[in-house]
């Protein structure tokens, strides 16, 4: 098996929209190498990653909570709630690959 070579990281919260479905939505992100990097690893530190996802649970309510569940799915089509997440994360560690990987209903 190959070595991986970067992070996954990944975070779920748990939403309500404003037509009353309760949803869990998961993210997940890969650390990408900085620019001109000649090592092969880009391993964040422990303390990037927990600042990562801080800051990918908190966007996710951001983006979903004011919204209906049609208006929601129109967001992940293109994954502007990915592009948000890796634009908000630039200054912890670059980051590739963001996307909204799942969401739940747990309530109607």
């Amino acid at each position: 098996p190959r070595p991986q070579l970067a992070d996954m990281i990944e975070a779920h919260v748990d939403v309500m929209t404003t037509d009353g479905y309760l949803l869990r939505v998961f993210c997940m992100c890969f650390t990408k190498k900085l620019p001109k990097q000649i090592k092969k690893t880009s391993y964040a530190q422990s303390s990037q990653v927990r600042a990562i996802r801080r800051k990918m649970m908190d966007t996710m309510p951001k983006q979903v909570a004011g919204d209906d569940l049609k208006a929601l799915v129109h967001k992940l089509l293109p994954d502007s709630i990915g592009k948000d997440i890796e634009k908000e994360c630039l200054d912890i560690y670059p980051l590739h690959d963001v996307h909204v990987r799942k969401v739940m209903v747990l309530k109607k």
